[in-house]
């Protein structure tokens, strides 16, 4: 907040006497000597007022979402959200239609949580009108003013709540925001797909989300969401092998942990609107085959080859948490270094090998390639082009 660049954009905005302050995420952060990854912006200025403003001192503006009183300034490289101050005209469970302000006690209600209607300006000076603060240094998540009614203008402040409270939360908990909760858990059906899926990965992002997600299981507010999660437990066992610095923490590989066995992947892909990427790693960790059968260095390495480094992460990770193999296991220990170190070779032959042998073209040049890049592989890649050749010549021989 102090950067020259975040400074620039503040004396900018406020060069004709409006005011100007951070709020939200930078605040909050700062306050708890957290990193700060986004700055966001309240002014008093109209949209087109502020990219005016911030033109004529020469900084770049995109109008990301005018309507909705947002300007993206890019400063040095990087973009600062600034949004006008708003009141909400009217809401509908999922948006809201708002109006444009210069309260900013307004824009303050307007908020979800307590610690996020916090607002800061360029000198340091902290505006606070709902004890945010003291909620925070008590990793309190309370909603401004009523919960219910909070709830009811978004339901996706239900997954805010939990995300915030993996993040930032300590008991005892909120009981109006429980309660709310409790009450809005059967509307969460119409929620944006894309919109939830982006909560629950940040929520898997934090330290330790499990508590969070034990609440969201015995609140329902996943009944609809993630019905094939029926508890966190193997969520709770992965966290200990990551506490234990074999792997790093991954919002997806902690989702993967959640998903009960055996489950369909299609129907969660639909309902989150997974991308493709997301699919094709989900599908990858849960797939049966190839049978991880061993964690031997043989086995991984062989694994690595067949489906790529972090597909066989995820996989040995899920094997781990589901057989309850602990963190210190000399064996999981070794298989987590070969899926997340080892670099695979590549296979030294090619069609070309196979038709230099007098084979015709057609489906024996790809049935001759793959039994030996399959004895390859069970010779633990140690075969070189040489010797590769030499089992091809063998294997040609032997069918005819």
């Amino acid at each position: 907040m102090e950067a020259a660049a975040t400074q620039a954009v503040m004396r900018a905005l406020m060069t004709e006497g409006a005011k100007a302050r951070f709020v939200g995420g930078c605040v909050r952060n700062t306050l708890l000597g957290r990193k700060v990854d986004d700055i966001d912006i309240a002014t008093e200025t109209a949209p087109q007022e502020t990219m005016r403003l911030l033109q004529a001192a020469g900084i770049k503006t995109v109008a990301t979402g005018v309507e909705h009183g947002t300007v993206t300034a890019v400063a040095e490289g990087r973009p600062f959200e600034v949004t006008t101050l708003r009141r909400d005209a009217e809401t509908f469970g999922r948006k809201a239609r708002v109006e444009f302000t210069d309260d900013w006690l307004e824009d303050a209600k307007r908020r979800d949580f307590t610690f996020n209607a916090l607002y800061c300006d360029a000198d340091g000076a902290l505006y606070d009108a709902f004890d945010g603060r003291a909620d925070l240094k008590k990793g309190r998540v309370r909603f401004v003013g009523s919960a219910a009614q909070r709830i009811a203008e978004d339901y996706l402040r239900v997954f805010r709540f939990f995300r915030f409270l993996a993040w930032y939360g300590k008991p005892p908990l909120d009981e109006q925001a429980i309660d709310a909760i409790t009450a809005a858990a059967p509307r969460l059906t119409d929620l944006s797909g894309e919109r939830v899926q982006k909560e629950m990965l940040r929520l898997l992002a934090a330290d330790d989300p499990v508590a969070a997600v034990e609440l969201m299981h015995r609140l329902c507010v996943l009944d609809h969401w993630l019905p094939e999660s029926s508890d966190a437990a193997r969520l709770a066992r992965l966290l200990k092998i990551e506490s234990a610095g074999a792997i790093a923490a991954d919002p997806v590989r902690r989702l993967l942990a959640l998903l009960d066995d055996d489950i369909e992947l299609d129907p969660v892909a639909a309902r989150w609107k997974l991308s493709r990427v997301l699919q094709t790693r989900l599908a990858a960790g849960l797939a049966h085959e190839p049978k991880l059968a061993s964690l031997d260095a043989k086995s991984m390495r062989a694994l690595v080859y067949r489906i790529g480094n972090q597909a066989a992460l995820d996989r040995v990770t899920l094997h781990a948490v589901r057989s309850r193999i602990g963190p210190a296991h000399p064996a999981l220990i070794a298989a987590l270094q070969i899926a997340r170190d080892w670099r695979a070779p590549k296979f030294p032959l090619s069609g070309a090998d196979v038709l230099a042998r007098g084979v015709q073209p057609g489906t024996d040049v790809g049935l001759l390639l793959a039994a030996v890049e399959e004895w390859w592989i069970t010779g633990d890649f140690a075969a070189d082009a040489n010797a590769c050749r030499a089992e091809l010549k063998r294997a040609v021989g032997q069918k005819r």
